[in-house]
């Protein structure tokens, strides 16, 4: 059920999807310890990464916790995605993931993300120079086109291929969809036809039965799983299990599910800080407040208390006994 890309083989083929302001170094700790196959960075700048700009710094970590560790890079010059592939080496990735499927207007503003797919021929020579640069796989993320009257990810992947890429995921909405409507995997197939290496479908997966009917239909020979992560970074090794026993982890029980939120906890304030660290975590505790409420756990009323209080709170201390009172008292004997 593993996935080639070039030397390298993934545990499982359901992979946990790269994420600005989500996928930081706690949350792929988490998803990859709970069985993912494969974990990708935030989109980490090149330019910025080279100059040792602190935030894309932090964005890059990784290489302690994580095997393999892919670092994801984005730019519009190949001067600097070729520089930022060998500094990508030097922190030790595995992998290089280039970012062509962002849709985010202060990326495609600056040329970058989904925007290099109005521009193949610009696009190859930044894929060419990560190649040439890097000693490690190179693989490349995109979405089904620009708009629907320019649905070019099929050369796009074989121009890509042809220049050594070794993987290709694709999420099935264009840039101008950003993420309304519903990914289209049948169009994934596409891509799936013009090329011979590893496909990845992405796009609103989110259950064991998505995962099947996204690869039937995109003939993808794996999914990668976003926004279904969210509260819950061990969701893709669940549904890599579910599609393969021993390939991926159960899903957790709700001590152990505490127990990564807390730890969760805990590294994000190391890595961020006592207060950026605060706030950067509210959002991952309100997802968790969402899917117990989801899942029955805790009434609408709790939920809505968690979150006009923890939510709010800048005692790290508090919030870490709120987290212990959710699960020891909200949720008793179930915990």
């Amino acid at each position: 059920m593993g996935i080639k890309i070039g030397n390298l083989e993934t545990r499982n083929n359901v992979f946990l999807a790269p994420m600005s302001g989500v996928t930081d170094e706690p949350f792929r700790a988490a998803a990859h310890q709970a069985g993912a196959g494969l974990v990708v960075s935030e989109m980490v700048a090149s330019e910025e990464l080279v100059r040792g700009r602190s935030d894309m710094m932090r964005r890059a970590k990784g290489q302690k916790n994580l095997s393999p560790f892919v670092m994801q890079l984005a730019g519009r010059e190949s001067k600097w995605m070729s520089e930022g592939a060998r500094v990508a080496q030097d922190m030790g990735a595995d992998i290089i993931d280039i970012n062509m499927g962002c849709p985010a207007r202060q990326v495609t503003g600056g040329l970058s993300g989904s925007a290099l797919m109005r521009d193949l021929d610009h696009a190859l020579t930044l894929i060419e120079a990560t190649v040439a640069a890097a000693k490690v796989p190179v693989t490349l993320k995109m979405r089904l086109g620009w708009d629907e009257n320019m649905l070019n990810a099929p050369e796009l992947a074989k121009r890509a291929e042809a220049a050594g890429i070794a993987l290709i995921t694709v999420h099935g909405r264009t840039r101008c969809q950003f993420y309304t409507g519903k990914a289209d995997w049948n169009a994934i197939r596409a891509v799936r036809n013009a090329i011979k290496i590893p496909l990845v479908a992405n796009g609103d997966g989110q259950t064991v039965e998505d995962a099947q009917v996204m690869m039937a239909a995109s003939g993808a020979d794996g999914i990668m799983i976003g926004r279904g992560s969210y509260g819950r970074p061990w969701w893709p090794g669940v549904i890599a299990e579910k599609l393969k026993e021993g390939s991926g982890e159960r899903e957790p029980s709700l001590e152990i599910e505490s127990n990564f939120l807390k730890t969760q906890h805990i590294e994000t304030l190391s890595l961020y800080g006592e207060v950026l660290g605060n706030r950067t975590f509210r959002k991952h505790l309100g997802w968790t407040i969402s899917r117990l409420y989801q899942r029955n756990l805790i009434t609408q009323e709790t939920a809505e208390h968690l979150r006009a209080t923890l939510l709010r709170e800048n005692d790290n201390q508090k919030v870490k006994a709120g987290i212990d009172r959710l699960y020891r008292d909200q949720l008793g004997d179930a915990a």
